[in-house]
């Protein structure tokens, strides 16, 4: 069984080597391990919730609060190593970021330019039209109407991240990683506009 796990099997090396309490932990090679799922991109998001709560419900540190102080500790970055795996594997653009890593790719690229005009020209065409937003008649609507574009266009480039990820055409899978960064930030500052809009 994929969650037959018990503390003492976790690896102590590193804190025995390490006395940061914030010192790595070496409870799994990667973040799909953690949750006995395949590395790949198509995640199945309630069974990941599952493997999650039940993994978080395991190694929550007050079950062991009368243990040793050694395995307290294990038991506190075993939950926050859990959350962190959780956290990247959930999100689409972190899930790609870290697929990518997996594969030996930089992503931490950050003077990475785009060559591609039309996404160039379409960032700055998006980024006016979140600006002019205010200034609409109806600006709640024009926010939402803009809201479901970006979306759309954010599933788009997560199924041109897979196509790409899974042809094992690493560089064209991180530009598409790159654009969805943009995208998902976008989406953050429309959501923050929305609710700006909807307080006034």
């Amino acid at each position: 069984m994929w969650l037959r796990r018990e503390l003492s099997r976790l690896t102590f090396a590193p804190l025995i080597k390490n006395s940061q309490s914030d010192g790595p932990l070496n409870f799994s090679s990667d973040f799909f391990a953690v949750f006995s799922i395949a590395p790949v991109w198509d995640v199945d998001l309630n069974d990941l919730g599952v493997r999650y709560r039940k993994l978080q419900q395991e190694f929550h540190p007050d079950r062991y609060a009368t243990k040793s102080d050694i395995e307290r500790r294990v038991a506190v970055q075993a939950s926050s190593f859990i959350n962190q795996a959780f956290d990247t594997l959930k999100s689409p653009l972190k899930r790609a970021q870290y697929l990518l890593t997996l594969k030996d790719t930089d992503v931490d690229q950050e003077t990475h330019i785009t060559s591609d005009t039309v996404f160039l020209m379409q960032q700055i065409e998006l980024r006016e039209t979140l600006s002019d937003i205010s200034n609409k008649e109806n600006p709640l609507q024009s926010i939402a109407t803009l809201r479901i574009d970006v979306e759309s266009t954010y599933c788009e480039l997560q199924s041109e991240f897979q196509r790409q990820y899974e042809s094992e055409l690493f560089d064209d899978a991180f530009n598409a990683m790159v654009k969805m960064q943009f995208f998902a930030k976008l989406l953050v500052e429309i959501e923050q506009l929305e609710a700006e809009l909807e307080d006034s």
